[in-house]
């Protein structure tokens, strides 16, 4: 696999001097980057769905020591979600994911946006988080299957609304796993790692690349390898080149190009999307 020859772009030699020219540019001010932490529900259009987002606002504000910054949708999320999952996504148009792909997504929150979006694309998608989430995740992706996953009508009239069918419920699940304390041997082989915003303190650095590094070494095909796609928002430069410099010492590592990349996405946007190939 050349993803140099497939973004256009060679891949990151230098994690010092790339995060550098990154946080040169114009980065807006978002404070955290939640959408309205303030809400219990969000309603969201994403890559063509309406969902309904809901959140836990008494979580978020709670004194748990493991953290519970996934209380609350943030917004690299949709942002994401809708260019993930694009047909037009350079993944999709070269072939590197098809229908009969499968993925895991790290540090899903409440919300299951990205599996809500990307899911129904692919084969099998399987969100993850810690258990603390689960509730919320599990709930919102169980209401918003209807939404990705449209009824059938018959006889031109729409029927009542209907219980998700197994086999779109099976396709999108949502399951434990703790970066820190979970072995991922149990896992089967995916296609696609995908973690959106995971990274806001240098202690979660190394479990989450670890696991990213760990997951991919479950797949033995080596003309087919894992792909890591980590989405960020910037905030602090420090967190984000230790992140870098992590990735790029465990994986082949680009920053996925303007060219490929929705609006929400590009340059002076305040985000960036990075591809990695362990090494």
């Amino acid at each position: 696999m050349s993803l140099s020859s497939t973004l256009g772009v060679e891949p990151i030699t230098d994690p010092e001097e790339e995060a550098f020219v990154i946080f040169s540019q114009e980065i807006p001010s978002r404070s955290l980057g939640f959408i309205d932490a303030h809400a219990e529900t969000l309603e969201l259009s994403v890559a063509g769905s309406d969902l309904v987002m809901q959140q836990s606002r008494g979580l978020l504000t709670s004194d748990r020591k493991a953290g519970t910054t996934g209380a609350v949708v943030w917004a690299v999320t949709p942002r994401f979600a809708e260019w993930i999952a694009s047909p037009t996504n350079i993944l999709f148009t070269s072939g590197l994911l098809t229908s009969n792909s499968t993925c895991i997504e790290l540090g899903s929150g409440i919300s299951g946006i990205v599996a809500l979006t990307l899911g129904p694309r692919i084969s099998r998608f399987t969100a993850t988080d810690q258990d603390y989430a689960m509730r919320l995740l599990r709930k919102n992706i169980a209401e918003n299957l209807d939404a990705v996953f449209p009824a059938a009508k018959k006889g031109g009239r729409s029927k009542q609304k209907s219980q998700p069918s197994n086999s779109s419920s099976d396709r999108i699940k949502a399951e434990i796993l703790d970066w820190e304390e979970d072995s991922v041997e149990q896992l089967q082989p995916v296609d696609l790692i995908v973690a959106c915003d995971c990274i806001y303190n240098e202690a979660l650095i190394e479990p989450l690349n670890t696991t990213c590094a760990s997951i991919c070494k479950l797949n033995t095909d080596v003309t087919k390898p894992t792909l890591c796609v980590v989405a960020q928002q910037l905030r602090s430069p420090d967190v984000f080149e230790a992140w870098l410099k992590s990735f790029h010492r465990l994986f082949h590592t680009w920053q996925v190009p303007d060219w490929y990349l929705t609006e929400g996405l590009r340059e002076n946007s305040g985000f960036v999307v990075h591809v990695g190939i362990v090494r």
